[in-house]
């Protein structure tokens, strides 16, 4: 299945975001941005959770080419300027929309591995890789701490 029109675009920023350490600001542009999304908000959680542990060092079991692709289509989604601009109300989301079932369409065996991870960690430790600090640069700093 080819990749929706315009995305080919967000894999480079999300390979640059990747190799910059920029990814703690996406996440938290998916965090403000997230409640909009209706029936794809726990599957935009599932791949910011992802994120959020990958960043952590605490799952490292993804194919680097499915991290690209969930970190472009998290890109795509905060984005304003998409092939429909966010603010055209009404059908400003639908490109977002399509763009995200298509991402969990392609990485789903990873998302359901990484279910699978989820699953087996307790709450406690869940609570902690899965926790969002107040800023970025909270999160960026959590890495340098030894």
């Amino acid at each position: 299945m080819n990749a929706p029109w315009n995305f080919a675009r967000f894999l480079p920023l999300a390979e640059r975001l990747l190799s910059r350490g920029r990814l703690p600001a996406l996440l938290f542009a998916v965090a403000r941005k997230g409640p909009r999304l209706g029936k794809l908000r726990e599957d935009v959680k599932l791949m910011q959770a992802l994120c959020l542990a990958w960043w952590r060092g605490e799952y490292r079991a993804i194919n680097r080419k499915a991290l690209i692709t969930i970190v472009a289509g998290l890109l795509y989604f905060v984005s304003p300027i998409d092939a429909i601009p966010d603010w055209l109300l009404g059908v400003g989301f639908l490109d977002d929309i399509a763009v995200l079932g298509w991402v969990l369409k392609t990485v789903s065996d990873e998302l359901e591995r990484f279910k699978a991870w989820r699953d087996s960690q307790s709450p406690e430790r869940l609570q902690v890789v899965e926790r969002l600090p107040a800023t970025p640069e909270d999160l960026r700093l959590e890495r340098e701490i030894p």
